[in-house]
């Protein structure tokens, strides 16, 4: 796979403009279908009722969750509808505990095929994963039958802000062929020893704006998988985590990529901003990369391009810059620019591991880069 890289300046336009953000006069509160705020009894079937009743307004409409601690169980929320619904959610939504309760693959909470949504209001997606946490995944059905906290899923012209996703028993947040839709002030947490538990996961996305969040998680916290372009990540806050992953790419053909990533900062990550790629992988383009005013405190491999990515491999190299690209088709066109990644350990010095590359290097390198 060929791979084209600029780490330049860029620039992320967020549209949170108030014609985007419209509520309606119509609000739908789940306590008036039954729910009730004792974090025992399912409000599932409350909500679903809430839902189906916005669907049939004929104006813009809210469904709410008032403050609280409510259980619900397993659902999908979605159309058709006839105007706009948005979701307030201001208390904590708890996940059931028991795995086999869940479809296979299916999510917590999936919302699909809205447009127009906007998800808010300060409340908490608890996934309530300790007791799962400690297999590695996927490799088996057990593994199947861990829910995403939340799933969007063809999701398009909208926003999600000010929430917190908890403690998921697999991914905390996924996209899936999503279409302008902003993330804002979006908080994810859960330790560092959950296995499989990335942030925000984005597949076969565009338009996709992740900007002013705190991702702490045992995996990576943002992956962008294939067939996603117009990606911007900005002013989010990385660690514990693996870092931010691009791929793994070229597992299917006609992946191309293109994702900017600036003001971030990493703190006590295993990884810092990180594009892999399997060997002898499809022919494929990932362009337009950007990376760009990134802060990394204490983080293992600060920045990887890596064509030869093998998960399973081991390597004791003490690598600040890991830029390894395929001998078939060599990445070309990258650059790099003021590097300045000081060691603070006891085993140094860091290095720079380089194969079919020739960077053009700017300002400061260090470590020294591709020397």
């Amino acid at each position: 796979m060929g791979l084209k890289l600029n780490i330049i300046a860029t620039s992320l336009l967020l549209l949170l403009a108030s014609s985007t953000e419209v509520f309606g006069d119509t609000i739908f509160y789940v306590t008036k279908y039954g729910a009730k705020a004792d974090g025992n009894t399912h409000i599932t079937q409350a909500l679903l009722k809430a839902w189906q009743d916005a669907c049939v307004s004929p104006v813009v409409s809210t469904v709410m969750i008032p403050d609280g601690t409510y259980a619900l169980g397993q659902i999908t929320i979605g159309g058709p509808y006839k105007a706009p619904i948005n979701f307030n959610v201001q208390g904590t939504v708890k996940s059931p505990m028991d795995t086999s309760r869940f479809k296979a693959e299916a999510g917590w909470i999936a919302f699909q095929q809205i447009d127009q949504f906007i998800l808010s209001d300060g409340g908490v997606f608890y996934g309530q994963a300790k007791t799962v946490w400690g297999r590695k995944c996927p490799s088996s059905a057990y593994c199947n039958q861990l829910p995403i906290n939340l799933r969007f899923n063809f999701i398009t012209n909208s926003m999600v802000k000010d929430i917190t996703s908890r403690d998921s028993k697999q991914f905390q947040i996924n996209l899936l062929g999503c279409k302008n839709l902003t993330s804002y002030n979006v908080g994810i947490s859960a330790p560092q020893v959950s296995l499989n538990t990335d942030g925000i996961h984005i597949g076969r996305s565009s338009g996709i704006n992740i900007t002013n969040s705190t991702v702490e998680t045992g995996d990576d916290c943002v992956s962008i998988g294939d067939g996603s372009e117009q990606i911007n990540i900005q002013r989010v806050t990385c660690g514990p985590g693996r870092g931010i992953s691009m791929g793994s790419l070229g597992k299917y053909p006609n992946e191309e990529p293109a994702v900017g990533i600036s003001n971030c900062t990493f703190t006590n990550t295993q990884n810092g901003v990180r594009v892999k790629t399997w060997p002898a992988s499809h022919q494929g383009t990932a362009f337009e990369m950007h990376f760009e005013d990134i802060s990394m405190n204490n983080v293992g491999n600060p920045i990887i391009i890596d064509q030869e990515y093998c998960p399973h491999s081991q390597c004791n190299l003490k690598v600040a810059v890991k830029l390894v690209c395929s001998q078939g088709v060599p990445c070309q066109d990258v650059e790099l620019g003021d590097i300045n990644l000081k060691y603070n350990g006891s085993e140094g010095p860091t290095m720079s591991q380089c194969k079919n590359i020739k960077p053009n290097l700017l300002g400061m390198q260090l470590p020294r880069t591709c020397t």
